[in-house]
Formats: C-alpha cells, sequence, structure tokens
C-alpha cells in the first residue's frame, strides 16, 4: 500500500506527486503513454525538435515561476510583438519599451490606428498595475472581442491584430473566449518574455518528472489505469496488470478519463488545431527576426513560427525549420495543407522562393484546449469534487494554459495531503 497514487503524468500530475513527495507521502505515478507531459511533449527527429503543436512558455506565469528553473531549462525567447501580414507586405506591431529597435516601424505601421497603439500602451500600463486576482471577474460575462471594443480599439486593430495573436494563445479567432483569459495572458505578456527551452517544450515536462523522482516519487510509465474505486478508508486503482491501494489519489488524466474515473462533470467542448513543421534549406531569414508571423487576412493558416530563428538547437546548422498552424480540425491532407502554407509563405514574402520548402511533420490535435466562453469559470469542477479521499488536477480546474495545469498540480497536493 502507498499514501498517494497520481494518474496521468501530465503538468499537473507530476508537479502534485513532487509536492505530495516533498511532504513526505510515499507517491507512484501511473502514465498510459510511454513518456511524461501530457500534450507538452517533444520530439527529436534527424536533428530536429519538433513539439506537439505550436507551444511557448509565458515566463511570468507565477506558477511557472515558482515550479520551473529557467536557466536549467535554458530558455530561448520571442521578439516581443509580431510581424503582421498580408500579401505583398508586412508590418510590425510591438512595445518600444521592451523593443526600442521597433520603435519606428510600429509608429509607421498602417494595420492599426495611432489610437489603438496609445490605447495598446494605456492596456498594458494598466495590466501590470493589476492586481492578478482580479483579472477573472466571477460575476463578467464579456468576451475578448467585447472587451476591446469596450476599451475602444478599432475594428482594424481587432480584425488585423488581436484576432490571430489571440486566435493563436486561445484557439479562437472569433475572439468569444472569457475577457479574463485576454487580460491573464496580456498582464504575462506584459511583464514576461515568450519563450521556449532549447531542447523543445517536452524539456518542462521532463524537469518537473525529474523533481518529482528527486523528491521520492516513483513514476511508471505504460500503465493505463482501468478503474478508482474510493471510499473513506482509501482508494483502489486498477491497472492492466495489478491492483494498487492508497490512502488518497490525485486524477490528473484528459477529461474523458476524468470523467470515467470519477464520475465527475468536467468540460467537454474542446477545441484543436493543425500545425505543420517545414523545413527549407541552408539559414532562411524571413526578415521578422524572432517574432511570430500573424495572417491578417484569414486563418489559412492563423500564424507562421520561426522557430530555428528562436532557438537555433530546433535544427540542424543546415537548415531552417518554421512552424504553420491552422485553428480546428481540418479535413485536408497533410499534403493540401503544405500547399497552403507554401503559397501563403509566397505571399508574404514576393521576393523570396519556397519551392524548397520541405513538410517534416504534420500534428494533428484534437484536444489542445477546453473552450472557455464568458463565464467559464463557474462551470469548471472543484478539486475535491470526486467521492473519497481523491483530489482532481488539470487545467480544467482552473483555465486552459499552462499556467492553469501548473497551479492545479500544486492546488490538489495541498488538498489531498
Amino acid at each position: 500500500m502507498t499514501d498517494a497514487v497520481v494518474v496521468g503524468g501530465g503538468l499537473a500530475g507530476l508537479v502534485a506527486a513532487r509536492h505530495l513527495a516533498d511532504a513526505g507521502r510515499d507517491v507512484t505515478v501511473l502514465e498510459r503513454r510511454d513518456e511524461v507531459g501530457g500534450r507538452v511533449r517533444s520530439t527529436r527527429e534527424d536533428g530536429f525538435v519538433f513539439d506537439r503543436g505550436f507551444q511557448v512558455l509565458f515566463t511570468a506565469y507565477p506558477a511557472a515561476r515558482r515550479e520551473l528553473d529557467y536557466d536549467a531549462l535554458d530558455l530561448r525567447y520571442f521578439s516581443a510583438g509580431a510581424t503582421i501580414a498580408n500579401p505583398g507586405r508586412r508590418s510590425v506591431l510591438a512595445d518600444p519599451l521592451s523593443s526600442p529597435s521597433d520603435l519606428s516601424d510600429t509608429l509607421f505601421n498602417t494595420d492599426v490606428t495611432l489610437g489603438d497603439k496609445l490605447r495598446l500602451f494605456k492596456l498594458q500600463r494598466d495590466m501590470k498595475a493589476a492586481d492578478i486576482g482580479t483579472l477573472f471577474d466571477p460575476d463578467e460575462r464579456q468576451d475578448v472581442r467585447d472587451y476591446l471594443h469596450a476599451r475602444g480599439f478599432s475594428e482594424k486593430f481587432v480584425e488585423n491584430f488581436a484576432a490571430p495573436f489571440y486566435g493563436g494563445i486561445t484557439l479562437d479567432r472569433s475572439l468569444s473566449t472569457d475577457a479574463g483569459v485576454f487580460r491573464y495572458t496580456f498582464k504575462m505578456l506584459s511583464e514576461g518574455k515568450t519563450a521556449i527551452p532549447a531542447e523543445g517544450m517536452g524539456a518542462i515536462s521532463e524537469y518537473l518528472a525529474d523533481r518529482a523522482r528527486a523528491a521520492g516519487a516513483e513514476i511508471e510509465l505504460g500503465t493505463a489505469v482501468k478503474s478508482l474505486d474510493a471510499s473513506d478508508g482509501g482508494v483502489t486503482v486498477g491497472t492492466d496488470g495489478e491492483t494498487i491501494s492508497a490512502d488518497g489519489a490525485v486524477v490528473a488524466t484528459d477529461p474523458p478519463t476524468v470523467a470515467e474515473l470519477t464520475d465527475v462533470a468536467v468540460p467537454t467542448e474542446t477545441s484543436g488545431c493543425v500545425t505543420q513543421y517545414y523545413g527549407l534549406p541552408g539559414h532562411v531569414e524571413l526578415e521578422t527576426g524572432k517574432k511570430i508571423v500573424l495572417n491578417a487576412r484569414d486563418a489559412e493558416p492563423n500564424q507562421i513560427a520561426p522557430l530555428s530563428a528562436v532557438a537555433s538547437e530546433y535544427a540542424p546548422d543546415d537548415r531552417t525549420l518554421v512552424s504553420a498552424t491552422w485553428l480546428g480540425e481540418r479535413d485536408e491532407s497533410d499534403a493540401e495543407l503544405q500547399s497552403r502554407g507554401r503559397a501563403v509563405l509566397g505571399q508574404w514574402y514576393p521576393e523570396r522562393q519556397f519551392d524548397a520548402l520541405e513538410l517534416l511533420r504534420t500534428d494533428r490535435i484534437d484536444v489542445a484546449q477546453f473552450v472557455q466562453p464568458p463565464g467559464f469559470r463557474a462551470d469548471l469542477p472543484a478539486v475535491d469534487a470526486p467521492d473519497g479521499p481523491v483530489v482532481l488536477a488539470g487545467d480544467y480546474t482552473r483555465w486552459s494554459a499552462i499556467q492553469g495545469a501548473l497551479e492545479s498540480g500544486r492546488v490538489a497536493a495541498r488538498k489531498l495531503e
């Protein structure tokens, strides 16, 4: 018999396991895959690093600062702001205080109005001053689009910048996500940087697993949990090969498995995406530096990320790696999406040739986030919603982000201690 079983080796489960082990509990993590990380994993092939879909870390996330060692992760940073792309032309929008070299380009950007630039500066100042506990208003029923209009931003700003930029963050280009998600992430962008570890986003999961093991937790990979029975006296966890008894359990799996194991109602409406990774010969400079390139016209694709420009470790010395992300599920074949990606790059950079663009990998992620409409937090399950000594850990107990996953693991561990 053990003190605690953690079902699931994603970010939330690994954080919960480490905190429980630090508190002196005997902890066993059961992960059905042959690797940790859940949605945050990376694959290394032929000198390239492929994250599971385009993901980034906001370094200002409070839970990330608490749980992670940024030096150990060897972070690489995107440049502040973004490049706004239309057929035949590109423009830059960035905070001049964070990126002084972009001052001139930002001032002369015609894709947003001068008033929008001033409102953006005021919004940044307001969010920096805001208490983080007030960013999600439980009584608010306003989405991102309505919030931006209420603050006076023009439709030009909303469509050319906010829709593709926050479409990439929330997988919702319509901007119908709860305004609290916008405020929280905007504050994080204002106070920190956007980063990827040199060895890929999966390095975050591997780091958390190492911390959990160092604290004394045992992690069993390739072990799927089939049942969980709880009573006041403890829990019994059934796998394919054994039955484990424990004083308590943390269920830190995907929402469908949570519902199956605990009968707790969890968010079921989700958003997905498709990310393709393209290789180009040599070092190809897209003249965007380390900025994400936003598609101002449509979501075909929504954004392009210059990954090897940000982290040279993502590609061999003689290659360039970029990613293109489409929102939602797509019926087109990999080859059809690649053709669209090549065509869009050609429209944005008519002075360049992309005939040598090679499709290296396609990730079709059906469940990347759960949908977060205005007021969504009122319907999220409580950490201690299951019967008996069982708690939940996952972003679906807070909000859909790395911050939500990391924080939920700590909250769950404290509840079970």
